[in-house]
């Protein structure tokens, strides 16, 4: 009797394949900066004194864009947010989603501080500043930070099959946070260009990794939790 065939490996998912596809620009732009590939840090020097020059000619739109990166779109009002979402989870019994948020919401700021460590990139320097930050630059928190929360938060809607209109407003109000902090970062001075596209491609880099994972396991962890739920409720 002829043995039945190995069982052929099941293809890698559409998260999976971006994650891949996130993760090599990632690291190619890692290696970049720490190299100081001169090209690279030329064409981060000219964006940021164009930007600079203009932050410094158009006061009213610099103190707007530092409302918005220091209040509205700060890392910090992003990590309420993304608080105040586990606790709804929490409370709606969704444990292992509100874990799973609250954890890739945690590794998006372990590797964010462990790269500005490793890399320690000095940030712009002027002699008329219109804003100050501290630490190492690259890659960008604020840019890091918006990426993850909007796009598991983004996920999230989709998961719970929110309308269509809703749908919209959100990714609409995502994608205008994601871009916009990066670039008030930018024209702050206070971060070079490749520091926010480090964070934009690290943070969506996580996002899909992160899913990736919801999706493998997810799924047999409820499926336990399940079932514990109802042996005790038989007892």
């Amino acid at each position: 009797m002829d043995s039945a065939p190995p069982p052929t490996p099941s293809p890698p998912s559409r998260t999976t394949r971006a994650a891949v596809l996130l993760a090599l620009p990632s690291l190619l732009l890692i290696v970049l900066v720490s190299a100081e590939w001169q090209p690279l840090l030329t064409l981060d020097d000219d964006i940021a004194r164009t930007t600079h020059r203009w932050a410094v000619a158009h006061r009213d739109l610099t103190h707007v864009a530092r409302v918005l990166t220091d209040w509205v779109w700060d890392p910090w009002t992003m990590r309420v947010l993304c608080t105040a979402v586990v606790l709804w989870l929490a409370v709606r019994r969704a444990r292992w989603l509100a874990l799973w948020l609250a954890a890739t919401c945690l590794v998006g700021t372990l590797l964010q501080q462990a790269l500005k460590a490793a890399v320690g990139r000095e940030r712009p320097v002027w002699p008329d500043p219109v804003d100050s930050a501290h630490y190492a630059a690259f890659p960008s928190g604020h840019a890091l930070t918006a990426t993850v929360v909007c796009g598991l938060l983004l996920w999230l809607l989709r998961r719970y099959g929110v309308g269509a209109a809703l749908w919209r407003t959100a990714v609409a109000v995502a994608v205008v946070s994601v871009v916009g902090v990066g670039l008030t970062r930018v024209w702050l001075g206070v971060h070079w260009a490749s520091d926010v596209v480090a964070g934009w491609l690290l943070g969506a880099l996580i996002v899909t990794v992160a899913i990736a994972l919801f999706d493998r396991y997810a799924p047999a962890v409820e499926l336990r939790a399940t079932d514990g739920r109802a042996a005790r409720s038989r007892r």
